[in-house]
């Protein structure tokens, strides 16, 4: 790879980085999945980037490496983690009630499945248009917004206010 593109690959993860660590962890099983992500993510396209960068977005074509990325590595067999039913300590109870809202919602949203997860994260924590949504998924855009739709329907169904009124309160 020059030394140019290099430079330029760079700047493009230090102006990205951010976005795309929060796509990460929202199309992932848990924080530390999302940094592996990202992490993959961005090997993939640095060892593509001189074609990456004369794309059109090259954001959008990253996003979608992550989306593909991600919808891969949920399909394995192995995750590396086993689940149990005797946790092996004890989970001190937190008292803020907005971070067990917000972990609750981003439950609910990785139960999703992994194009509806995208299309939501892509629409609601990212802020994207349809046509970029499209683009990331190489979708249509009728087809994002069908998957967003189903998406919310799908959460609506979950019992989140459920889950929400059930913790204890101070």
């Amino acid at each position: 790879m020059r030394r140019t593109d290099e430079e330029d690959y760079r700047e493009f993860v230090v102006a990205a980085s951010a976005g795309l660590g929060r796509l990460a962890r929202m199309l992932s099983a848990d924080p530390h999945a999302g940094e592996d992500l990202l992490q993959a993510t961005l090997l993939k396209t640095w060892s593509a980037w001189p074609r990456v960068r004369n794309t059109e977005n090259p954001a959008a074509y990253v996003r979608r490496v992550m989306v593909n990325t991600a919808t891969k590595r949920r399909h394995r067999l192995w995750r590396g983690e086993v689940p149990t039913d005797v946790l092996p300590e004890p989970i001190a109870a937190d008292d803020t009630s907005t971070v067990d809202d917000r972990s609750v919602l981003v439950d609910a949203v990785r139960r999703l499945a992994p194009q509806q997860r995208a299309a939501v994260v892509l629409r609601y924590f990212l802020d994207l248009p349809d046509q970029e949504i499209a683009d990331s998924l190489e979708c249509s855009v009728a087809t994002v917004r069908s998957q967003i739709s189903r998406a919310l329907a799908t959460l609506r169904v979950q019992p989140i206010d459920d889950e929400m009124n059930t913790r204890q309160l101070p």
